[in-house]
């Protein structure tokens, strides 16, 4: 099975989290499911290389990583996905969609209000977790 390994990023704006919308896809385990961003890391690069990066390209924003959330081992259908999760922040509060259908940004309590894909659903649970212990 084919294996993808990707680096996403969990970008907070004044205590919201900002969710897109992935586009029309041929399976519908995919297709037009909200995501945290972020992209494929390229030869040479390190996992906070790759997701300032690629919130650059995606969605023009600036983001400053403040630490690593978690490691997602996540099967789908047709290929394997490893995703590694980071806690970045942003002064910025519109981005400029380039792959994305939507973005919205969301409070804890809204993140179980959305339809996420496979790999995003441990990264909402974590955070719904992380919040509990620090209330």
């Amino acid at each position: 099975m084919k294996r993808i390994e990707v680096v996403a990023a969990v970008i907070l704006h004044q205590n919201k989290i900002l969710a897109v919308q992935r586009g029309p896809a041929k399976y519908a385990y995919i297709s037009e499911k909200w995501e945290f961003p972020g992209g494929k890391m390229e030869a040479g690069e390190s996992e906070e290389q790759t997701i300032i990066r690629e919130i650059r390209e995606e969605l023009d924003m600036q983001i400053k990583v403040q630490s690593k959330l978690l490691t997602v081992e996540h099967p789908y259908p047709d290929f394997h996905l490893t995703m590694h999760t980071y806690l970045c922040e942003t002064e910025q509060s519109v981005p400029k969609l380039t792959e994305h259908l939507a973005f919205r940004w969301l409070s804890m309590n809204e993140m179980g209000e959305m339809d996420w894909a496979g790999a995003d659903v441990p990264v909402v649970d974590n955070l719904k977790r992380l919040v509990i212990n620090a209330a």
